[in-house]
């Protein structure tokens, strides 16, 4: 991602909001009303915007109706509409309350884009018309989840667009932070829909962040993150309607007590994965090969693990978002012909994974994380460990019950409030 503009504009403000903070006319006046008082106070503002509601499973759903299996093309060209319409009544609520406000479209926002229908990139933001229209006074409002390619061609940008369009939006402008407004006040220890006594971090090292998203924490898309940490911008995550702060991500200083820095300090669990197998009697290796298909595709993988098998051959097993799971398997039967292979898939799992910091270094965090779901009856398979975070694979109908025990395994819940979970006892 390259710079088009010039110069820092520490005085901008990037906030994103959420489809669920804009789904009726009462809340898009609600939010103009939070910006307008932004504006006024002598900031300048950015506002990125999802479309409203369910918007974008409803058009999901139309396509669906008409063809079920689109071209890309056509999809994202109806998809993209929603955030432009949002966008669109945003600017126009801003004007009713008597700011001068600006909606840009994907095709007119700067956001160049690459990669394939459904799952662009951004390559980088021409931040002329921006920096252009701040200047003159005006409040931007851009159409999140979009962006145009080099031939203006409209690609949306896959799940949790609208955080990565706002980040790179914040990251371009120089302006060192961004706002992320949505339903929730922030990001907690677990999923707070599952595990009841879940606690909201104030606080959260941009490097664990990252693998939390990854991992399966809905909050914030990973990709969000993985542009902050690499253009040093801190994130705000919390409730548009909520005063209170929620929670700051951001690259920590190095002041935290030591063996908070080794902590367990979340659980996550994600359960729209599915593990693929790859076995083949014969060499080569094929792990070149699939791996160029995926990055081709960009399609994420996790939890790899490759080995050779007695006569010569290669297993090879991966996890992916569900959605893949069947363009993958088919795609590798693709590749390894005429070679004899087999593949598998498991789409009854789920991943669960804690995470934290120096977690591969001290394994006794993976031998407590094993022993409390296997003594609870509970098969986990499929174990990957780095320093920042421990994964393993467990049957989809156990994911919500393995939260709660390693959520209370490792002390963090509310009670356990001040008690870092790195000083929590040791087996």
């Amino acid at each position: 991602m390259t710079t088009q503009g010039s110069g820092p504009t520490g005085d901008v403000v990037v906030q994103k909001y959420g489809g669920s903070s804009l789904a009726t006319v009462s809340q898009v006046r609600q939010v103009a009303d939070r910006v307008g008082a932004l504006a006024r106070s002598g900031r300048r503002v950015v506002v990125v915007v999802s479309a409203q509601g369910d918007t974008t499973d409803e058009l999901v759903g139309r396509a669906d109706a008409v063809n079920p299996h689109p071209a890309g093309h056509e999809l994202d060209q109806l998809l993209a509409t929603g955030e432009t319409a949002s966008a669109a009544l945003m600017a126009m609520a801003l004007q009713r309350g008597g700011l001068a406000a600006t909606a840009l479209s994907g095709s007119r926002s700067g956001v160049l884009a690459t990669g394939p229908h459904g799952a662009g990139v951004i390559v980088a933001i021409d931040t002329d018309q921006l920096r252009t229209l701040l200047d003159a006074g005006r409040t931007v409002v851009i159409a999140g989840f979009q962006g145009v390619t080099a031939d203006g061609d409209i690609i949306t940008l896959g799940r949790g667009g609208s955080d990565t369009t706002a980040v790179a939006v914040a990251a371009e402008l120089r302006s060192g932070h961004c706002e992320i407004y949505s339903d929730v006040p922030g990001v907690f220890t677990a999923d707070p829909r599952v595990v009841t006594d879940a606690r909201l971090m104030p606080d959260v090292d941009i490097d664990v962040m990252t693998e939390m998203a990854f991992a399966g924490a809905r909050v914030m898309h990973s990709r969000a993150v993985e542009l902050a940490a690499l253009y040093d911008v801190d994130i705000l995550v919390g409730r548009s309607t909520a005063t209170r702060t929620g929670t700051r991500i951001h690259r920590r200083d190095g002041t935290d007590m030591l063996e908070d820095r080794t902590a367990v300090m979340a659980v996550v669990h994600d359960t729209d994965i599915a593990r693929i197998t790859l076995r083949t009697h014969d060499t080569p290796d094929p792990s070149p090969a699939v791996f160029r298909f995926l990055a081709k595709e960009s399609i994420p993988a996790d939890m790899t693990t490759v080995s050779s098998t007695p006569g010569g051959g290669f297993s090879l097993g991966l996890t992916v978002h569900r959605s893949h799971a069947a363009d993958v398997s088919r795609s590798f039967s693709d590749l390894m012909a005429p070679r004899r292979h087999g593949v598998e898939v498991e789409d009854q799992v789920a991943k669960v994974s804690i995470v934290g910091q120096g977690l591969l270094s001290r394994p006794a965090y993976a031998s407590r994380m094993l022993a409390s779901l296997v003594g609870s009856g509970i098969s986990a398979r499929s174990l990957s460990a780095s320093q920042l975070r421990v994964s393993v694979t467990v049957p989809r109908c156990d994911a919500v019950r393995a939260v709660g025990l390693l959520h209370s395994e490792f002390g963090l819940g509310a009670e356990a409030g001040a008690v870092p979970a790195g000083l929590s006892p040791r087996p």
